[in-house]
């Protein structure tokens, strides 16, 4: 345990349900060093309490040894609602992807702002074709993408990432943030669209044809 600030372990449910409280609260992914400064403990026992709740989410609630007697005798419980994630650099929890259309619906009965449909496509363009450059995201979709643009860039979702050496545009990337809210590590763990898109398969060589 570091020195000084409170000891998490004389709480009620001690360093797991400290971890735990801090858990529920972050907007944004945490690594296991900053868990551990914050609450004061080692970062290996940050590490150990971290999967021990991600393994209590998803169902399995005894020590790993038992694991095998476990499962034959009902020793587990239904997996919860929300899951213990390790995506972009951190930790934090968010509901199961199998609940997606509930909890989608009830989002969008709410007053969450939301993107609307031109700029989730130009999102989607740049996320795909990064780093890209307005003119290339503008060709792609047909229609003039400057206002949308800023507006995910105000949003956090893309940056810029330098420029175009031949023209000197600004090319953009999608950020850490946007992998945090599709709740994915890497744009590579990005869905394959030639599957699902028959007949796209050389999109990619008409696009750069396009650019040259």
């Amino acid at each position: 345990m570091g020195s000084g600030g409170a000891d998490v372990t004389a709480l009620p449910g001690g360093a797991r349900a400290a971890l735990e409280a801090v858990l529920m609260v972050l907007d944004q992914p945490a690594s296991a060093t900053d868990l551990a400064a914050g609450l004061n403990l080692t970062v290996a026992a940050v590490e150990e309490l971290l999967l021990e709740l991600q393994r209590e989410y998803d169902g399995y609630t005894v020590k790993a040894p038992d694991m095998e007697i476990a499962s034959n005798a009902g020793f587990t419980s239904s997996p919860r609602g929300f899951e213990l994630r390790n995506v972009a650099g951190g930790w934090r929890i968010y509901s199961r992807a199998e609940f997606a259309d509930v909890v989608g619906a009830f989002v969008l009965e709410g007053q969450t702002a939301r993107l609307t449909q031109a700029a989730l496509e130009t999102l989607a363009v740049i996320a795909y074709r990064q780093p890209v450059s307005r003119a290339g995201v503008s060709a792609i979709r047909g229609v003039n993408v400057d206002s949308v643009v800023r507006t995910l860039t105000q949003r956090g979702l893309i940056e810029d990432t330098g420029t175009e050496p031949e023209s000197g545009a600004v090319l953009y990337r999608t950020t850490s943030y946007f992998l945090e809210r599709m709740g994915i590590g890497s744009v590579a763990e990005l869905p394959q669209l030639s599957p699902h898109l028959p007949g796209l398969e050389g999109i990619e060589e008409f696009y750069d044809a396009g650019r040259m």
